[in-house]
């Protein structure tokens, strides 16, 4: 979890008042955070550092001094939630930010795409608030940015720009500037081998045939991103007033919000935004030109009932209304019906029940008593649960290996390499947001790219191999409330020389006698099979699973020599 060290000097003015810590303690619980370590008594107030953890990852925007404080001010009622639309959705700032444009090179779709920007002026920038920048850069930009490759984050000195700023794609081996922490010259490849930060990030763009680079209107380098600024323009110290905030990325909702927590940061401060205008030659999902700091969060709805009925309590509209602007939303109700819009550093609202959360960190946790449980229950295992174990029991006796795999995976594994793309079967894979690598960015929806990937490598093991596994897969369904369908299924491959639909057949004509399930059989068409070595499981008239002799192509894709055929079965779909 998340780690932030805050100046006390500066904590404590960002919250407009002194507190002991152990009232900080408790009043850190509305951001989901504790009191990791106290500061050094015996340092002068504005050298102390108070350490935070915070434990929950959702919610960036407290991952800073100023964050962390605007969330206790407001929680404590000792402040309306901060407007933020004279940079936001203002027309006179808008107008205002055709002076300060950033052009992005066509040739950037492919690279680093996106960038979003915005200049802070109107006081100098002390020791404490530079510091807390650095540290809101590194927070940002390693847990939310991916060890930014989804993010990056430069700040420099707006004075010494001459706009307009150009975002452009270079050639590494004939481009150079001097890097920070260098006193000569380096091209850009050599920055990747020679410089700390090069070697530290270079793994994001080393493959890369050219590099992203932004520069001014006298062609000055500001930095190469995500790796390095430059000595000149790159090189912020305290006392500099008037800095340019940029990021660069590859996901352009990421981007603008991180852009808008920062920015949201510094208007707390007390400095002035002032929105920086970006023409991209390509659309970003905000349009091609968008001028940022951008405010794209949708409203979320709940209920009252809903409300009170999850939390066991009896909130009037009033209250409800009371404890979500105390987490910084702005709230109307219309009879039952309570629509949430986040503020503009927040994009945490996916369902009413996170309204719901929101609701109840509002009202404060000791607002709800302990109760004694009512109830007296028996815990037992589940119907499916029961019906599992009596179908690893036969695998087992069938011959077959059990084996237990990632519920995470990649788009390759779970799409290209299954000739799935383009398909229903492909449109349906439930793809996670933000993930922390590639590697588990898709929910799996079958069993089968996991028994797959298990066979892949066991080509010297003795034939037949003949792997299974029980576990959840999960897809997309309208059907359901969330809009996704987790099932409990069965999926077991065996590969040798002898494999075809006759052996699979009378796997699944034992395994289905045994659990006691009349089934039929009809012709299938799904591209992870031969055409005509495959069929659908119908029981009770609803398709249950699929089996056949796996596709060549599918093989190839996973490096597979050997025949190999494998089953599917939906075992709730058998309850």
């Amino acid at each position: 979890m998340p780690k932030i060290e805050v100046n006390e000097k500066l904590f404590f003015s960002l919250l407009g008042e002194k507190c002991d810590y152990a009232a900080l303690e408790e009043r850190l619980t509305c951001g989901k955070a504790e009191l990791d370590e106290k500061p050094d008594a015996s340092l002068p107030e504005a050298e102390r550092v108070v350490k935070i953890e915070l434990n929950d990852t959702n919610r960036p925007d407290l991952w800073s001094t100023a964050g962390i404080a605007r969330q206790l001010r407001l929680h404590a009622g000792k402040t309306a939630a901060a407007k933020y639309s004279s940079f936001f959705s203002d027309p006179a700032a808008t107008r205002d930010a055709q002076n300060r444009v950033v052009k992005v090179d066509p040739g950037l779709k492919d690279i680093r795409p996106f960038m979003s920007a915005f200049v802070i002026s109107g006081k100098p920038i002390d020791e404490p608030m530079l510091l807390d920048i650095i540290q809101t850069q590194e927070k940002l930009c390693w847990n939310y940015g991916r060890k930014r490759r989804s993010i990056s984050m430069g700040i420099y000195r707006s004075a010494n720009i001459s706009w307009p700023v150009s975002y452009k794609a270079v050639d590494p081996d004939k481009t150079s500037f001097v890097p920070l922490a260098s006193d000569v010259p380096m091209t850009c490849r050599q920055i990747l081998a020679d410089h700390p930060k090069g070697k530290e990030y270079g793994w994001i763009i080393k493959d890369m045939a050219k590099f992203p680079l932004l520069v001014d209107a006298k062609n000055e380098v500001l930095s190469m991103a995500p790796i390095i600024n430059s000595a000149t323009l790159g090189a912020v110290k305290v006392g500099d007033s008037d800095l340019l905030v940029e990021m660069t990325g590859t996901d352009m909702p990421t981007l603008t919000l991180a852009t808008s927590i920062v920015a949201c940061d510094f208007a707390d401060a007390g400095y002035t935004i002032l929105p920086v205008r970006v023409d991209h030659p390509y659309d970003t999902g905000f349009g091609a030109s968008v001028t940022t700091p951008y405010y794209f969060q949708k409203p979320t709805k709940a209920s009252v009932s809903a409300i009170n009925r999850l939390l066991g309590s009896s909130l009037t509209a009033a209250e409800i209304t009371a404890a979500l602007e105390r987490m910084g939303s702005s709230v109307s109700i219309k009879g039952e019906e309570v629509t949430v819009t986040p503020a503009p550093y927040r994009n945490d609202f996916l369902h009413e029940v996170d309204v719901i959360e929101d609701v109840m960190m509002g009202m404060k946790i000791d607002y709800f008593k302990p109760m004694k449980p009512r109830d007296f229950t028996i815990g037992r295992l589940s119907p499916v649960t029961i019906f599992s174990r009596k179908a690893k029991s036969l695998m087992v006796g069938l011959g077959y290996q059990e084996m237990i795999f990632n519920y995470l995976g990649s788009g390759k594994d779970f799409i290209e390499r299954m000739c799935v793309a383009g398909t229903p079967a492909g449109d349906a894979v439930i793809e996670i947001s933000n993930p922390m690598t590639e590697n588990y960015q898709f929910v799996r929806p079958s069993i089968l790219p996991s028994l797959l990937a298990a066979e892949a490598p066991s080509g010297n093991a003795v034939y037949p191999h003949r792997v299974f596994e029980i576990g959840k897969v999960a897809y997309l369904c309208d059907e359901e409330n969330t809009g996704t369908r987790t099932r409990q299924h069965l999926g077991f491959l065996s590969a040798s020389s002898e494999a075809n639909f006759n052996e699979a057949a009378s796997q699944v004509a034992s395994i289905l006698y045994y659990l006691d399930h009349e089934y039929s059989v009809v012709e299938s068409t799904d591209p992870r099979f031969i055409p005509g070595r495959q069929a659908e499981i119908l029981a009770k008239g609803k398709k249950v699973g699929v089996f056949g002799e796996i596709h060549p192509q599918v093989l190839e894709n996973w490096t597979i020599g050997m025949p190999c055929v494998a089953c599917e079965i939906d075992l709730e779909g058998l309850l």
